[in-house]
């Protein structure tokens, strides 16, 4: 079970990794690729849990400490589709209280808090919740597909839950450290097509590659270096930049430009490697290896949470807003 696993990580302080922006960035993002060329499910509560721990962090300050016990696994509920919207409304007593559904919930059942972003009377604001109080029922509409289906992502009701403010209005969104969070998911990716390029490799390996599948692999490998090199860069900027706690504009559109970038090179990299590998193999893997029919279906999935062109017009607006055109 990925949950048991995932509370094993916690438990046993496995996931003390490095917080991001602060000197050791490519090892956090490294500890992420690894869990998902293992387990992409287990890698999608991971990098929600360690985002939650550095979204704490950055914006709770000295107050996290208080906020974050030892055990305890994390989620971030940040999606805000149309029909699925969550309210946070003062109660007499100056607390906060949520009401609504929230949708596209990892962890729904295996974490024990969560991040939730709500609508709020001055905002969009950023709750922290504990998911043992009454009025906390997930698992409503449950997920479908087979890929990610290990993630626990359900939708989850909020009846008038006690949650506590992080940050002011909008902060969540408009800092460095949340385009750090972004690359900790290209990450798993990365990680996620290392696995599915494994078999190509063996096969070389053990020879019985004909030149048409060996030029698959030349690609593929072209492709995960372009990715772990941009990881890294990305990694080293991180840890050279501003605070991730910045929000001044230009930092964080340099941030976010970064961030885009990476993301577009490790999802064209994934996306060549799925295509190639399959191409090279042929069917036999998909139909005789549940292990790696599995990982297709689940990084197919999970890339999915890119917003493919959007995210590649959103850069260009970036790239084109700037004063000179970046190169090495």
């Amino acid at each position: 079970m990925v949950a048991a696993r995932f509370a094993d990580l916690v438990q046993a302080d496995q996931l003390a990794v490095p917080l991001p922006g602060r000197g050791s960035t490519a090892q956090r993002w490294r500890v992420l690729a690894a869990l998902a060329a293992d387990d992409l499910d287990l890698a999608r509560l991971a990098e929600a849990h360690l985002d939650a721990l550095a979204i704490l962090d950055e914006l709770a300050g000295p107050s996290c400490g208080q906020l974050v016990l030892p055990g305890q696994r994390w989620a971030v509920w940040a999606a805000e589709p149309p029909n699925g919207r969550v309210a946070g409304e003062l109660d007499r007593d100056g607390g906060w209280r949520l009401t609504g559904t929230k949708r596209w919930c990892s962890g729904a059942h295996a974490c024990t808090h969560a991040l939730v972003t709500a609508d709020a009377g001055d905002g969009g604001r950023l709750f922290a919740v504990d998911l043992s109080q009454v009025g906390v029922r997930p698992g409503l509409g449950g997920w479908k597909g087979l890929g990610m289906a290990g993630s626990d992502t359900q939708n989850v009701e909020l009846d008038a839950v006690p949650a506590v403010a992080i940050g002011d209005p909008r902060e969540y969104l408009d800092r460095v450290g949340f385009w750090h969070g972004a690359i900790g998911v290209a990450a798993c990716w990365y990680g996620g097509a290392v696995a599915i390029g494994r078999p190509l490799w063996e096969a070389a390996r053990g020879g019985s590659l004909d030149p048409h599948a060996r030029a698959h692999l030349g690609a593929v490998d072209t492709a995960l270096a372009a990715a772990g090199s941009v990881l890294r860069e990305a990694a080293a900027a991180a840890d050279s930049g501003p605070d991730p706690a910045t929000s001044d504009s230009p930092s964080v559109q340099q941030a976010q430009r970064r961030a885009l970038r990476v993301r577009a090179v490790v999802e064209a990299a994934a996306t060549q490697t799925i295509e190639r590998v399959g191409r090279a193999l042929g069917p036999r893997p998909l139909a005789t290896d549940a292990a790696h029919s599995r990982r297709i279906a689940d990084l197919t999935v999970y890339l999915r949470q890119s917003h493919a062109e959007r995210d590649l017009a959103a850069l260009g607006d970036l790239a084109a807003g700037a004063d000179s055109w970046e190169s090495w």
